[in-house]
């Protein structure tokens, strides 16, 4: 096993929430699946955690080498939390098929937040 790469990402909370509030389902519907939606919106404040899943994605996308786009699309990285409440992220489309081409056999995010910005970071572990 070896580290593949590594991404990191921050997000200004109210940039996230000015997308929101300017384009509403539109803008949400491109970014997050049904379940990061269910999960942000039973939060008190669901911006933040948009904010958080959307430095997520790009964290993954950067330790892919890719970048969002044509091998990481932003519906096909999926953050949730497991049952211990820790972020885990599923892949979907072409960001799995990318990580099989890949051999890549882990992916590790963690992500943060405080009033104004998110972040995340990645490891993505092949072999």
């Amino acid at each position: 096993m070896r580290v593949a790469g590594i991404g990191i990402d921050i997000v200004e909370i109210a940039r996230i929430a000015e997308s929101i509030e300017c384009h509403g389902e539109s803008f949400l519907s491109r970014l997050f699946t049904a379940n990061e939606r269910d999960y942000c919106e039973s939060r008190a404040m669901p911006a933040m955690h948009y904010a958080a899943r959307f430095a997520a994605k790009e964290a993954v996308a950067k330790a892919f080498g890719t970048g969002i786009g044509e091998r990481a699309a932003f519906l096909d990285l999926e953050i949730i939390n497991n049952s211990a409440g820790a972020p885990q992220v599923v892949l979907g489309g072409s960001a799995k098929k990318h990580a099989d081409d890949c051999g890549i056999t882990e992916i590790q995010v963690s992500l943060t937040h405080s009033r104004e910005y998110a972040a995340a970071n990645a490891v993505v572990i092949a072999g």
